[in-house]
């Protein structure tokens, strides 16, 4: 039976928070936001991880975080290349921006062998988060490749006090079973309620609305419906929108929710998120482990190495 292992997304721009947070201290050690979800996950049970990344940017994100986690976990690295695309396609001229979250799981396609988990490098998930996927995946998951998870959070738990964020609203049936994934953009705390913009106008969101914050949990076979809808991806979108078209993970699920292929169970965290979407978001993160660090969720050294 094989081990669940991790993937780490790293390859973001960080266009709005205006740097590279995924190396960026948020602790008086220099640790970062990684360093809080490995941890995490190397006492859920994980204990191989897959970092991806920009080639630009390999020196410094192993000086920064990379050779410390080689001393703790069996560490690989993958290239989000723009290049690794299907043969018969060619990257557009002038194209910077990486191919999305469901190209940066393609470019892993090779090292994937069980099941395994995905998280955004930028985000907190917090510690029950991880037991539960990591539980999903060592106790069912190696037996079903109908049957795929995402932790799900409350949406009222993973907003920002410094501007709108994007969410996937779940629409999540009585079994616990997701039925469908929409993207909704601009969605913000007002008072005592939360709005998301659509069609020129403002509409509501109920606190306890689940929402997805990219942490999954797959069967390997989910690589192959990857690789085959990367060509159709391409197809649909290259030509109409050539430098910025995006392959997310929530879309590919949605297919396949769509095509019946998968079904989609819910693991409903109580856990707080926490990101770095703007940089002003850095403070509350810093707050917020701080005291997590004084309550001893964590110790005051992360790692003692």
């Amino acid at each position: 039976m094989k081990k669940p292992i991790l993937i780490v997304m790293a390859a973001g721009m960080g266009s709005r928070y205006g740097g590279l947070k995924q190396i960026d201290a948020i602790d008086q050690d220099g640790y970062t936001i990684i360093d809080y979800s490995l941890f995490d996950a190397k006492r859920a049970g994980f204990e191989t991880v897959i970092f991806v990344i920009r080639k630009e940017n390999e020196q410094v994100f192993k000086e920064a975080i990379g050779y410390r986690i080689e001393k703790i976990m069996n560490v690989y690295y993958v290239y989000q290349d723009l290049a690794d695309i299907p043969i018969s396609y060619c990257v557009p001229e002038n194209r910077v921006k990486p191919w999305g979250t469901a190209h940066a799981v393609y470019c892993c396609r090779h090292f994937i062998e069980g099941p395994f988990a995905v998280i955004n490098a930028d985000d907190y998930y917090g510690v029950e988060s991880f037991g539960m996927i990591y539980d999903y995946l060592s106790q069912y998951c190696q037996y079903s490749t109908k049957e795929i998870a995402m932790v799900g959070y409350c949406i009222e738990k993973t907003l920002s006090e410094n501007g709108s964020v994007a969410r996937g609203i779940c629409e999540v049936n009585e079994y616990g079973f997701v039925n469908h994934i929409t993207e909704r953009t601009q969605i913000r705390s007002d008072g005592n309620e939360i709005l998301y913009h659509e069609d020129g106008s403002w509409h509501s969101l109920k606190n306890g609305t689940i929402v997805s914050m990219n942490l999954w949990g797959f069967h390997q076979d989910i690589i192959r419906e990857i690789v085959e809808r990367m060509s159709c991806f391409l197809k649909q979108n290259l030509n109409s929108n050539p430098l910025q078209c995006e392959y997310f993970l929530p879309e590919v699920v949605n297919d396949l929710l769509e095509d019946k292929i998968v079904k989609l169970k819910v693991l409903k965290t109580p856990c707080q998120w926490y990101g770095m979407t703007y940089q002003a978001d850095k403070a509350i993160v810093k707050n917020a482990i701080s005291k997590m660090k004084i309550d001893g969720v964590y110790p005051r050294h992360l790692w003692e190495l």
